[in-house]
């Protein structure tokens, strides 16, 4: 019974069933009709009369009325005093195919005002967190210059490298920047690092020399590759008692741009890891609720999240990792040029 209410929620349905109706109606009028013996002519005069009423009125109550509510809903919907969502939850529809259409434009809807939202608040977190970087940056430059006057060449270099790491991240309000650029950023980020970690640590860019200089013109979100070398140094060769190496290499198909950064660090074990790739694979919505992820899942799934919004569901990143051999880290996002790619897409 259920599953016949569910059914006739839709006035394509109602409209088949009514249409089936009175042809079998008619077509019982006209049989009897031809045998006026089954009923006494008073009868077919009563039917006569009665009957269209009785259509009248049901397709009234059953296919006019719902039609004009589900108008007047539109209607609203156009007039922007309701949403998409309630449009999708009413209690009859024109079809089934209607509806999917309208709960998938909802979906795009929601994803490009959550697209829109973050981006609105990544704008207000730079701005807000720049605290006058000409201040910072006239600062370093001190210490810097004071560095170079005593002669501690290592503070000047590792003060221009913090410089320069602050004013792409901070100053830089970008959605999408290069692969150069975000390769340049990762070599000063590891250049600071190694004031820290000396010899211990070792960078390595692969590169694919046949396209190698289309995919550093190709563009990613940025702050993509740091987040991830920060995680490969700090949680992987960190706790390494020997020497330890990160390399990222990058490539692409016709379609898609295809990254990996892997270290040679501890790794981690089976449970570990199936729940950071379970992170990665939820929905944004699940993600955010999660406060206390396990080694950097902070920084990978903020990552992930931007790769989504950005992109759609079918990209993002994923881990492999065994314990005690090191760790993968795989990225896929689609090959764009310029943002204007990007707007085509979200179109």
């Amino acid at each position: 019974m259920k599953k016949y209410k569910e059914k006739f929620r839709y006035l394509d349905a109602r409209l088949k069933i009514s249409f089936v109706v009175v042809c079998i109606l008619s077509f019982l009028l006209v049989l009897c009709l031809d045998r006026e013996w089954i009923f006494p002519e008073g009868f077919w005069k009563i039917a006569m009369i009665f009957l269209p009423l009785l259509l009248v009125g049901f397709t009234y109550l059953w296919i006019w009325k719902p039609y004009r509510r589900l108008t007047n809903q539109v209607q609203r919907f156009s007039d922007g005093y309701i949403s998409l969502a309630d449009l999708t939850d009413v209690e009859v529809a024109i079809s089934p195919e209607f509806e999917r259409m309208a709960r998938h434009m909802n979906k795009i809807i929601t994803a490009t005002r959550t697209l829109d939202m973050s981006k609105r608040q990544a704008q207000y977190r730079a701005l807000q967190n720049q605290i006058n970087p000409h201040f910072l940056y006239n600062t370093l430059e001190g210490i810097r210059s004071e560095a170079i006057i005593a002669g501690l060449d290592n503070l000047a270099d590792m003060t221009e490298a913090l410089a320069i790491f602050f004013r792409y991240t901070i100053s830089k309000v970008e959605n999408l920047v290069t692969v150069e650029e975000e390769l340049e950023n990762c070599a000063t980020y590891f250049k600071i690092q190694q004031y820290r970690f000396g010899s211990r640590i070792h960078l390595e860019i692969e590169q694919d020399e046949e396209d190698w200089d289309d995919i550093l013109h190709c563009m990613i979100p940025k702050l993509t590759l740091q987040p991830i070398l920060e995680n490969s140094i700090i949680h992987g060769i960190e706790l390494k008692l020997d020497e330890g190496k990160v390399t990222i290499s990058i490539s692409r198909t016709k379609s898609r741009l295809l990254i990996k950064v892997s270290d040679d660090g501890v790794g981690m074990n089976r449970e570990t890891l199936d729940k950071l790739n379970a992170k990665l694979g939820s929905k944004e919505e699940e993600v955010k609720n999660y406060t206390q992820p396990e080694k950097g899942g902070v920084a990978l799934v903020n990552v992930n999240n931007r790769i989504h919004l950005l992109f759609g569901e079918e990209y993002g990143m994923h881990v492999y990792s065994l314990e005690n051999v090191g760790t993968s880290v795989e990225l896929s996002i689609p090959v764009i040029y310029n943002e204007n790619e990007l707007k085509k897409k979200e179109l």
